[in-house]
C-alpha cells in the first residue's frame, strides 16, 4: 500500500468515528429529553392521585365552595388530558390553570379554621407543595434538555446525521404571561 491509499483509509476511519460520535451524542440527547420528560409525568401522576384526596377533604369542610373545588378538579383533568396525549403546549397551560385553582382553594381553606388544623389536610398540602416543587425542578430539567437537543439538531456538523436519522426538535414546556405573573393575593382573598 502506498501512502495515499493510507492516509485516505485513516482520513475514512476518523470521518467514520467522528459521525459515530456525533450520532451516540444525538441519541443521548434524544433520550435525556424522553427521560426528563418522564420524570415529570411520574410526578404529573402522583400529584394526579393525590388532589382527590385533598379535594374531598375540603369538600367535607367547604360545601358552599363549590366552585373553586370544581376548578380545581377541572385543571386537574385538563392536565391528565394533556399529558396523556403527550401534548407538552397543553400540559403548560392546564398547569397555570391548576396552579391558580390551587391557590384559590389554599386561600379559601384559610377561612376554615377546622380544616387548617385538619392533619390529613396539612399532610395532602405539604405533599402536592413538595410535588409542586420537585415538577418546577424537573421542569427546568426537562427544559435544559430540549434545549440541548434542540441546539445540536441543528448545529453544523450534527445538523447532516440529524436529518438523516430523523432526530426532531422538541418542544419545551412553556408557561403563559399569566402564570408567571405574581399572584395577586388580594384578589385571592375577596
Amino acid at each position: 500500500m502506498n501512502v495515499g491509499t493510507i492516509t485516505l483509509l485513516v482520513f475514512i476511519t476518523v470521518l467514520l468515528g467522528y459521525a459515530i460520535a456525533l450520532y451516540n451524542g444525538l441519541v443521548t440527547l434524544k433520550h435525556n429529553v424522553r427521560r426528563a420528560w418522564a420524570n415529570i409525568d411520574v410526578l404529573l401522576k402522583q400529584r394526579h392521585d393525590e388532589l382527590p384526596k385533598l379535594v374531598e377533604i375540603c369538600r367535607q369542610y367547604m360545601l358552599h365552595e363549590q366552585q373553586t373545588l370544581q376548578e380545581v378538579t377541572a385543571a386537574r383533568a385538563a392536565v391528565f388530558g394533556a399529558n396523556q396525549r403527550h401534548d407538552v403546549a397543553a400540559v403548560g397551560m392546564g398547569e397555570a390553570s391548576l396552579r391558580k385553582s390551587l391557590g384559590q382553594l389554599y386561600a379559601v381553606a384559610e377561612a376554615y379554621p377546622d380544616l387548617k388544623a385538619d392533619k390529613q389536610f396539612k399532610h395532602l398540602r405539604e405533599r402536592i407543595t413538595t410535588l409542586e416543587n420537585t415538577i418546577a425542578d424537573r421542569r427546568e430539567y426537562y427544559n435544559e434538555s430540549v434545549t440541548l437537543n434542540n441546539i445540536r439538531i441543528e448545529s453544523f456538523p450534527d445538523l447532516f446525521l440529524a436529518r438523516c436519522f430523523g432526530f426532531r426538535a422538541q418542544a419545551p414546556l412553556e408557561f403563559s404571561a399569566a402564570e408567571k405573573a405574581d399572584v395577586d393575593l388580594k384578589a385571592l382573598f375577596n
